[in-house]
């Protein structure tokens, strides 16, 4: 159960811009309706230099942690993966990956928990973590359907979202006008539910998420507290 409710965690995002991305840091409190189970999280994003950034996660609960971190480079609008790593421990059966982006030889190389991962680089490909970026992007940039390319276990995915439309959140900072997301599935394949909300005023860092599982078990993810470019994130009263 906590290591499903970790998985939850990592779906939290940084924020990103239509045509420009800043610096960040988001802390964010989770609860498991049902049952008396609590975790946090944050996320930071930071410019390493030129068009490099770096992207970090951690999460935890009770005994258990998840740290995640994808390094990218953002040049004409355009988001590259360069290295990803996650891991997962105290949670029984622990799990570390990680992933290089070659995109001279175009050649993604990695280690799977233990398992060498080796796959041709195609275009467009987006690691477990940058993906999410670029999902708040084409929010911010008005897109009303997206899909994505995603590097997952080991083989290619497609993750697909459509907007919803506009919602007030409340959370600890105050009312947030949102843009409501939700990820789409074949209802053949997965009976999971996720929706995600991000701030209009500020580059659509991520507020909240819920997720319904297939067993009907539900997690709702909100927003304590964040920077935006160095500003306090606040909401109306």
């Amino acid at each position: 159960m906590r290591r499903t409710l970790l998985f939850t965690l990592a779906l939290l995002c940084g924020q990103a811009h239509a045509f420009d991305i800043k610096p960040f840091t988001a802390s964010y409190t989770a609860d498991w309706k049902q049952l008396p189970v609590s975790g946090s999280a944050e996320r930071r994003l930071e410019q390493v230099e030129g068009n490099q950034w770096h992207l970090v996660f951690k999460a935890s609960m009770l005994v258990a942690g998840l740290t995640e971190e994808s390094r990218f480079n953002l040049q004409e609008n355009s988001l590259t993966p360069l290295t990803y790593r996650y891991e997962r421990s105290g949670l029984g059966n622990g799990k570390k990956v990680e992933q290089t982006f070659d995109w001279k030889t175009k050649q993604l190389t990695g280690d799977d928990d233990g398992d060498p991962v080796k796959m041709a680089l195609n275009k467009g490909l987006l690691d477990k973590s940058s993906y999410q970026l670029a999902l708040q992007r084409d929010v911010a940039d008005g897109k009303q359907s997206m899909s994505y390319q995603v590097f997952d276990g080991d083989e290619v995915e497609t993750y697909d979202f459509r907007v919803l439309g506009s919602e007030m959140v409340k959370t600890k900072v105050g009312q947030i006008d949102a843009i409501k997301v939700e990820r789409v599935r074949d209802p053949t394949q997965s009976s999971r539910k996720t929706t995600l909300w991000f701030a209009k005023d500020w580059d659509y860092l991520l507020v909240a998420l819920n997720q319904v599982e297939k067993d009907g078990k539900e997690y709702q993810i909100m927003l304590k507290d964040g920077t935006v470019d160095g500003r306090p994130v606040q909401g109306k009263n």
